[in-house]
């Protein structure tokens, strides 16, 4: 999928925004990024609207609930499951009416099926992640729901050229069995590379649009990613290290969309939108590639969600980041 060429804008957002009112977030969402907006998630109003509760009610014949330790499976759809599936329709219905007449890349996220299987409490009260068996179901399942909630924004926003984002917080954790069981004793073995890209592969292939996976960990795996069939990875620049360039290097001339998260995702100090974008020219340099390519190669987003920033630092590091875009198309060099 990668070696297709898509029109990706210039900047967008991560997911996640303060607060609790979905026209407001809407509205701002749009009006910041005019060439790529996104369906952002607003996980202060609790159970249901965080990133896990919103993916499983996406899913098609499982369902789950909230206990004290997190979500788990269900035998039918309960109140927190209803829940996140207003919330979303809430979402959405903001967006819709915010996008009238939109044409152009427009990007929704989900929780990628390992950070799902991690994070999804089964009936005794494990991880789904230690099943084999229950990864798959819940892969199956999950491809099912993205098709059809992928099919509902196009039917809503039919100019849009719908971006799938997969957020894999909990990816490296799985790859170097880093995720703890319920006693908090011990850890779920590593799950095998082919098998955790197989199961990626398997839900990107619900669309025919360009799907980007999302992790702002450490070591993020670009090589398997490429592989598994994503058309852009993104990640927190500033956690790059030496041993990721030659990677980054491959997926550039690989034809790989890098989202690259520059602008801090709590508040603080924002640099000139210049400044914010110069590692990205030293490391452009630094691997030899042509810095005509740069702004074609890249979006500019924030370094992860912006849930835990106050509105006004959210909404100046949404504007902050399209500057930063401006200024690099304007100035590879």
């Amino acid at each position: 999928m990668s070696d297709t060429k898509w029109a990706w804008g210039p900047a967008t957002g991560i997911g996640s925004m303060p607060g609790g009112d979905a026209r407001e977030t809407a509205k701002t969402v749009v009006g910041s990024f005019e060439d790529f907006p996104y369906l952002a998630e607003l996980p202060a109003r609790g159970p249901g609207a965080d990133m896990l509760g919103r993916t499983i009610g996406m899913l098609v014949e499982m369902y789950a609930h909230v206990e004290p330790s997190g979500w788990r499976v269900s035998d039918r759809p309960g109140r927190d499951t209803k829940r996140a599936r207003s919330w979303l329709g809430e979402d959405l219905d903001a967006l819709e009416e915010f996008t009238q007449g939109y044409e152009g890349p427009l990007k929704v996220q989900a929780v990628g099926p390992w950070t799902l299987a991690a994070g999804l409490e089964l009936r005794g009260g494990e991880s789904a992640l230690g099943d084999p068996g229950a990864c798959r179901d819940l892969a199956g399942s999950l491809a099912e729901g993205l098709r059809a909630h992928l099919a509902d924004v196009r039917r809503r926003v039919p100019g849009a050229q719908v971006v799938l984002q997969l957020d894999e917080p909990s990816l490296i954790s799985v790859l170097r069995g880093q995720i703890r069981t319920a006693s908090g004793y011990r850890t779920h073995r590593a799950v095998d590379r082919q098998v955790v890209e197989s199961g990626l592969r398997d839900v990107m292939g619900v669309t025919e649009g360009p799907v980007v996976v999302h992790s702002c960990a450490p070591d993020v795996p670009f090589a398997l990613l490429r592989r598994a069939g994503a058309a852009g990875v993104s990640f927190d620049f500033s956690l790059l290290t030496e041993r990721d360039e030659d990677a980054i290097g491959e997926a550039v001339e690989g034809g790989t969309q890098l989202f690259a998260g520059v602008v801090p995702g709590t508040d603080g100090p924002l640099s000139d939108p210049a400044g914010s974008v110069s590692g990205v020219r030293t490391l452009w340099r630094r691997l030899g590639l042509n810095p005509g390519t740069l702004a074609e190669s890249l979006v500019i987003t924030p370094s992860c969600g912006l849930a835990g920033a106050s509105p006004a630092y959210a909404r100046a590091a949404l504007a902050h980041c399209a500057r930063a875009a401006r200024s690099l198309a304007d100035n590879p060099e």
